[in-house]
């Protein structure tokens, strides 16, 4: 029989601690109060009191000094962070206690009090090591300086690092009051499968995998956005998702593979309903997340309030590039500006892809303040209805916060025949070469040959409104766990 293949460490170097000699770990244990509660509980001691009530908590220890008779350490939880006053003459095995190592988990049972300097503290009349630390833990007051290290071991950057505790707490409010948001404005929750038969939904490649009882590939979903169209089909009037997403695209501070999007639709909108429902969504979560509508971001104020300014694609595009352009410049002359300004392009782009390859190049970056970019061509947006007043354009918006896209939503095209057609024509791209273009969904087009009422669609990016209201330049920084390049090994 051969052994199995083990995949080596991650790293040879050696745990730096051993746990202590015959040590077991407990269980259970049984916590009784939290560092959060003790601060507001007992809040406004004066120094030097004993208030005679025991407590039990529980945490990591955080940091730790030895005074001769006495020692002092912090214990953190996920609330907060409580000192330990520990005497000798009360502490049992009070020289052990004074060698765990930072990071230890340990349990404490004692009596609030404060110290002469008005420490509020539990006086460490019992304690359980809970879990020892088998490997050296960073000083709380330095963290980890390394970036990739953060990212790769959450664990600890959690201990360490305040801004990360918070940041992902209020990335957690964000999406319970989303939901709230939602759900008092009508809007049913619902899950849709993330396992699609056919990629669709966005203009963006799919990640590919095989389901072996159907022998068939499938591919991680790039958007809801077809199944939650169908469900307004069979008469579920708003519904929404949040919904995890994948894209095989690259990875930057704005961008991950996996990332969490909100796709909401509205029978009998169009798209200014939505532009209104992100606005009043947006700034209502900056007032409860941050206290005001006026947030920071990158030392620059951004007033998130209602109403947003609205201006077209080729207003803005105008504004830039100096001479007026719209789908109907010739295209020699579109080329010429992509390349004064340096955009690249490909002799298939139509005069709709090199306005918005124009626009996202020189002119989606400057827009600071919250702006509804309207109106885009007909030949970048296969899944939008056609605008009522402006023939090769449709009613689609991109909502522009600091320089970045923050969603996108249109009036969703809900003509069986025009949908097909632009699907064909997507196919053809794809047949061309072009990976993020989208095939023919069947089914789909069966929908919507019973009928699809007006309606309206809108994708917000969640992880990048989390990055705008912590204040924060990177996707990594709100996404737990992020896409990372694989850990090099000791071999190299």
């Amino acid at each position: 029989m051969t052994e199995p293949d083990i995949p080596p460490p991650v790293d040879e170097v050696p745990s730096r601690y051993a746990p202590p000699d015959g040590y077991e770990q407990p269980y259970r244990y049984a916590p009784d109060t939290t560092t959060a509660e003790l601060a507001e509980r007992f809040a406004g001691l004066e120094p030097g009191t004993e208030t005679g009530t025991e407590v039990t908590v529980a945490g990591r220890l955080m940091l730790r000094r030895v005074q001769g008779k006495l020692a002092f350490g912090t214990l953190a939880d996920g609330s907060g962070r409580v000192q330990l006053f520990a005497p000798a003459a009360t502490t049992p095995d009070f020289e052990t206690f004074g060698e765990l190592h930072l990071g230890d988990w340990i349990g404490v049972h004692g009596e609030v009090m404060t110290t002469r300097r008005g420490e509020l503290s539990v006086r460490v009349d019992d304690w359980t090591l809970l879990a020892p630390t088998r490997r050296a833990f960073p000083d709380k007051w330095h963290g980890i300086s390394d970036q990739d290290l953060r990212y790769r071991q959450r664990y600890v950057d959690l201990w360490v690092t305040d801004e990360a505790r918070r940041a992902f707490r209020l990335r957690s409010r964000l999406m319970s009051l989303t939901r709230r948001f939602m759900d008092e404005r009508g809007y049913l929750e619902v899950e849709t499968p993330v396992l699609h038969p056919i990629p669709g939904g966005a203009l963006a490649k799919p990640f590919t995998t095989h389901h072996n009882a159907l022998d068939q590939d499938m591919y991680l979903r790039i958007a809801p956005e077809l199944y939650l169209k169908r469900l307004v089909v069979g008469g579920f009037e708003r519904v929404f998702e949040l919904a995890r997403v994948f894209r095989n695209e690259g990875i930057s501070n704005r961008h991950n593979p996996e990332f969490t999007m909100l796709e909401a639709y509205e029978a009998y909108g169009d798209y200014h309903v939505h532009m209104e429902l992100v606005e009043q969504l947006v700034s209502w979560l900056a007032t409860e997340l941050c206290g005001s509508t006026t947030v920071t971001f990158d030392d620059r104020e951004v007033d998130l309030s209602a109403p947003w300014r609205r201006a077209t694609m080729a207003e803005l595009t105008s504004d830039r590039v100096g001479e007026p352009i719209d789908i109907h410049t010739p295209v020699d002359r579109l080329r010429e500006l992509c390349d004064a300004h340096e955009v690249p392009w490909k002799p298939t782009h139509g005069p709709g892809k090199l306005l918005l390859e124009l626009y996202e190049k020189t002119t989606e970056h400057t827009l600071w303040d919250p702006t509804f970019v309207i109106d885009y061509p007909v030949e970048v947006s296969p899944l939008s209805r056609a605008h009522r007043d402006q023939p090769g354009l449709v009613e689609r918006f991109e909502a522009i916060v600091v320089g970045r896209e923050l969603c996108n939503g249109f009036s969703e095209l809900t003509d069986p025949d025009e949908q097909r057609a632009r699907f064909v024509e997507q196919a053809a791209q794809k047949d061309a070469g072009d990976e993020e273009a989208m095939a023919v969904d069947h089914d789909y087009l069966r929908a919507l040959e019973y009928g699809l009422p007006p309606t309206v669609g809108l994708g917000i990016g969640m992880d990048r409104l989390a990055q705008l209201l912590t204040d924060t330049h990177t996707i990594r920084d709100v996404v737990l766990f992020p896409t990372l390049r694989p850990e090099q090994t000791s071999d190299g």
